[in-house]
């Protein structure tokens, strides 16, 4: 079905032949104009929430390159003689001398600090959702990224304070954080209109990926500056932009388009026209065992599970890679690690726009566009993964397969990242947070597992090799499984028993197109 406009609202009008039926056909109804205003206000959302994310990714990658500066380790490097490895190059003179740091952690202890952040952000993740669902995800979101800038700011004196200390802290910050994810997904699936969604959740997820590419480097030229010790500023600087963020956040955005003061009224009928009414349905329990058979759900879950082993052996393994088998300086090492995240986010917001214009035209259903781009941003990174296996000392092989297969995996937000909403508009934001929990314990499980394989005083290419196969696989494992069971049908559960489907409003009460 060709359209004149590529965003002419497509509004349910009939469900084809059998009402029951789970596959419904979209019928082109008559064009809404969206608004007379200068800027819509769901993008005024979708620059805030990717702001958002920016923040809080600087405030959690932040620590990685500032505790480099915050130990003061004077002990040589295991040297490594085997012949399975790169040979260093030579000493350049351009290198930046480092300076003692501050405190005598260990090994063990660094781990801990770094890990702590994960305790509490797995924690938040189910009730951040849920509390967004019942009391809108204004103020839960909102509040998540203030309270992760206060311990950010929080850290440097909890630090010198003492490092039990410091740990708790770090926890504060994740629990803070945790909630941010699935506050945002409550918001988009009450904001933002089917056909825009892979889009609107590219613009506003990947801010985490921009975070990253703008945290890393800078947290790096702030720990060699003489003021205020070099290494707290990474803290203060980042966990001050998100008290300002917060501050905006507050102004400008509001739970729903029917609360927002200062909306178009053509933009509110056609949000309401094109993703239904906003009817309050808090008072529906959660059914809690309806998640645990839900095949489309654990479809959603093993595929993020999946693709996050891929994302943390990149993001907590791969610098130390680079650091003890190819051999880049700290400075490089620092650049180079945020080119992967600059392409993913690039490429993310491409990929999504070129994904609902597919869907706009009606070229590809609902749910083979998510499975597709689920596939590519599973296949073409896992696939690079491996090409890095057998690159071995090139490093400009290296570092090219993994900035342009990451690209690839910007995909993920035409794929499962807003599958959560097909499944149940109103449980939203519970199920991301099931889903991103699940998740995210790969930020332990990887680098545990990775410990296993990797010897600490005698690092090898075969040795990591085994590191990359693994991640390859279970990435490649988690996407067969989402191709075999994902779905884009609202599921039974979700709609109440009093939702008249078909007396009062069988129009609005559609809430999807699906395939």
């Amino acid at each position: 079905m060709s359209l004149p406009n590529d965003e002419s609202p497509i509004i349910n009008e009939d469900i084809e032949n059998d009402v029951t039926s789970s596959r419904r056909t979209l019928v082109q109804s008559g064009i809404v104009e969206e608004t007379t205003g200068w800027i819509k206000s769901r993008t005024v959302l979708g620059i805030m929430g990717f702001l958002g994310f920016a923040n809080v990714y600087a405030m959690r990658v932040n620590l990685s390159v500032a505790i480099v500066a915050m130990i003061n380790s004077t002990a040589p490097l295991p040297s490594n003689e085997t012949l399975d490895v790169c040979q260093a190059p030579p000493a350049s003179n351009t290198s930046t001398p480092t300076r003692p740091g501050d405190f005598n952690w260990s090994a063990e202890q660094q781990s801990i600090i770094l890990g702590s952040f994960f305790y509490g952000y797995v924690l938040t993740q189910v009730p951040g959702g849920r509390i967004a669902e019942i009391f809108g995800g204004k103020l839960v979101y909102g509040i998540g990224v203030l309270l992760t800038a206060i311990f950010t700011i929080l850290s440097p004196i909890a630090a010198f304070v003492d490092f039990k200390f410091f740990i708790v802290v770090r926890v504060l910050e994740g629990l803070g954080e945790g909630v941010t994810y699935p506050a945002m997904h409550a918001m988009l699936a009450r904001w933002i209109p089917p056909l825009e969604r892979s889009k609107f959740a590219a613009y506003v997820y990947a801010g985490s990926n921009i975070g990253t590419v703008i945290s890393l480097p800078i947290s790096g030229w702030l720990c060699t500056l003489d003021l205020g010790g070099g290494w707290p500023l990474c803290f203060y600087l980042f966990g001050g932009l998100g008290v300002l963020w917060f501050i905006a956040w507050m102004f400008l955005i509001y739970d729903t388009p029917q609360k927002h003061p200062r909306i178009c009224p053509k933009e509110v009928e056609y949000i309401a026209q094109s993703i239904g009414p906003q009817e309050e349905k808090s008072s529906m329990s959660i059914p809690w065992c309806k998640f645990l058979t839900c095949l489309p759900l654990w479809a959603i879950l093993i595929a993020q599970c999946g693709q996050s082993w891929l994302f943390y052996t990149q993001l907590t393994e791969l610098p130390t890679y680079m650091n003890n088998i190819l051999h880049f300086d700290i400075v490089s090492n620092a650049r180079l690690s945020a080119l992967p995240y600059l392409t993913a986010w690039i490429a993310g917001i491409l990929i999504s726009i070129f994904a609902d214009w597919l869907l706009a035209k009606g070229w590809i259903s609902r749910l083979n566009s998510m499975k597709l781009w689920n596939t590519v941003a599973a296949f073409v990174p896992a696939f690079g993964l491996l090409g890095i296996a057998w690159a071995g000392c090139d490093r400009i092989a290296v570092m090219l397969l993994l900035s342009i297969t990451s690209a690839f995996g910007g995909a993920v937000f035409a794929g499962n990242q807003m599958n959560h909403i097909d499944l149940s508009p109103q449980f939203a934001g519970t199920m991301y947070g099931i889903t991103n929990a699940a998740s995210n314990i790969c930020g332990f499980m990887a680098p545990y597992v990775i410990g296993q394989i990797i010897s600490s005083e005698q690092q090898t290419l075969g040795q990591w090799r085994e590191v990359f196969y693994l991640a390859a696989a279970i990435d490649l494992g988690a996407n067969l499984f989402y191709l075999f069971f994902a779905s884009t049908d609202e599921q039974d559960w979700s709609i109440p028993d009093n939702d008249d489907m078909t007396a009062s409003a069988p129009v609005d009460s559609i809430l999807f197109p699906e395939s």
